[in-house]
């Protein structure tokens, strides 16, 4: 579990807020339970550590507040529009038997064991995160999905997940998919445009013309002495005068 060293603030200005932000740390709010709002601030190079991790929002934070410990839940986080940087987050309270709504990544392993990666098949991911309701000391801090003797055509949908009774997923009424191993993708070529093929007839019928020693007239019309052979092969079907008679 992460922890973070957390002091009461008090400040009811803007100008109180920026001399804090200018001292390296974030203004937070921790919130929830019958406990009044409590208002903090914690250091702004630690917290940008614990969210460059990909499970930030799913996590369980330990905020020593003046040397007290908290269990809390990053729910929120306000950025600088220019900068980028942190200015503001909220935390709920972590109390046992009290259910949140939370999004929860779904983990990968064993890839290398997939005989369908090994065909070069492609995994599909449909979902990356699944929103599930749950008691907040029994958040779960990913989704394990085992692509072990996984092969193309399989999927995975939400009951392939091992999930404790008390974690329920907030769609309900099916089993959902959240991933899939599809065949591998075959690139066509692409087809040449029609202008294109236009463009390489004329070309050819260009190249055929002016290969004629008689240009177009001697591409198109019969020459003499075929004119003449077919008129010896008509003549040559006309009986004998002798079989007339």
């Amino acid at each position: 579990m992460n922890s973070l060293e957390a002091n009461i603030r008090d400040n009811s200005t803007k100008g109180q807020l920026n001399i804090i932000r200018n001292n390296g740390n974030v203004p937070a709010i921790i919130y929830g339970g019958k406990e009044q709002n409590q208002k903090i601030s914690i250091s702004k190079k630690l917290l940008k550590t614990l969210i460059e991790k990909e499970n930030f929002f799913s996590t369980i934070i330990t905020l020593n507040v003046n040397g007290k410990p908290q269990n809390v839940l990053p729910r929120e986080i306000k950025y600088h529009i220019l900068s980028d940087e942190p200015t503001h987050v909220d935390f709920l309270r972590v109390l046992p038997g009290v259910k949140v709504k939370i999004e929860i990544p779904v983990n990968f392993i064993n890839q290398d064991k997939s005989p369908g990666l090994k065909k070069n098949g492609v995994l599909n991911i449909v979902r990356r995160k699944i929103e599930l309701k749950c008691p907040s000391e029994k958040i779960p801090e990913n989704l394990t999905l085992d692509l072990d003797g996984v092969d193309i055509g399989e999927s995975f949908k939400i009951s392939s997940v091992k999930l404790d009774p008390e974690v329920v997923p907030t769609i309900q009424g099916r089993d959902f998919v959240i991933a899939t191993l599809a065949a591998p993708t075959v690139m066509k070529e692409p087809e040449k445009p029609a202008e294109a093929e236009a463009a390489e007839g004329e070309e050819g019928a260009e190249g055929t013309a002016a290969a004629s020693p008689d240009g177009d007239k001697a591409a198109t019309e019969p020459a003499k002495d075929d004119k003449k052979d077919g008129d010896d092969k008509k003549s040559s079907d006309k009986k004998p005068a002798e079989e007339k008679k």
